[in-house]
């Protein structure tokens, strides 16, 4: 009689090796936890950054916007700030996955603590000439059920979105940018929070399917700006009825065929 031994389990990977933007951008992630996604495609589309801007990333992880928006901006130059250490060694790695040594650099920083707080500046530097997030979704753990614990940090805000926003509005220089993706449902909030020091406000929402309510909205802000609030045409993501199948716009814009820029 034969004795059959159950297989032992494979060993799952740590780490994946993945493709974005049609294959020009290698990305080194966590297996498990917080994964690149749509809401890092569709920021890294919004960023437009032009030829010598600088570009500061709030909580960049292990770079998914980071660089994609780096690979559509090639003569920008981009930090990412990034307090999860892990992440941030990633990150670090994939600069040279990336050839971008000298366009693209991380610190390690938390948000929480504010911009000033971490030196990011030389002595007579100026301020950035953009700044981005996709802060986390939540700052109530009560709010939804309890995430992974390697998703925590980017769904659940320690210090809310306020924190955020500031650090944002203290990055960059008078007449500078800022990008955000976030729930539509915070829109209200995010204008008050941003209208604190920015205006010239422009508005990007977008919908799950063409009949659906919008799920996501992409926001600029600028510092001091002073020019109405705009909205723009939203961007649909799927087929009517076909959440496995993007729309020729959205597809567009995940493979790096075009952008998602502002009037």
């Amino acid at each position: 009689m034969t004795e059959h031994l159950d297989a032992p389990p494979l060993e799952q990977p740590l780490v994946t090796d993945d493709r974005l933007l049609d294959g020009r951008v290698r990305l080194l992630q966590p297996a498990k936890g917080y994964r690149a996604g749509m809401d890092a495609a569709l920021l890294a589309a919004a960023v437009d950054a032009k030829p010598g801007e600088r570009v500061l990333e709030a909580g960049c992880g292990a770079g998914a916007v980071l660089f994609q928006a780096a690979s559509r901006s090639p003569e920008a130059r981009f930090t990412g700030v990034e307090r999860d250490l892990e992440a941030l060694a990633l990150a670090e790695r994939n600069i040279g996955l990336n050839d971008a040594e000298g366009r693209v650099q991380v610190r390690a920083g938390d948000v929480g603590r504010g911009f000033a707080a971490h030196g990011f500046l030389a002595p007579g530097e100026p301020p950035f000439d953009v700044a981005i997030a996709n802060p986390p979704f939540f700052d109530d753990p009560n709010a939804l059920r309890a995430p992974h614990p390697s998703r925590r940090a980017a769904w659940i805000a320690d210090t809310g979105l306020d924190a955020w926003t500031r650090f944002l509005l203290k990055a960059v220089r008078e007449g500078g940018r800022i990008v955000v993706i976030h729930r539509a449902d915070r829109l209200a909030d995010l204008l008050a929070l941003l209208g604190a020091t920015a205006g010239s406000f422009q508005i990007r929402a977008i919908h799950p399917f063409a009949d659906a309510p919008a799920k996501r909205v992409l926001v600029q802000a600028v510092k001091t700006g002073k020019a109405p609030l705009r909205i723009l045409p939203p961007l649909v993501l799927h087929a009517r009825g076909d959440a496995r199948k993007h729309t020729p716009e959205a597809e567009a814009v995940l493979r790096g065929e075009a952008g998602l820029g502002w009037m």
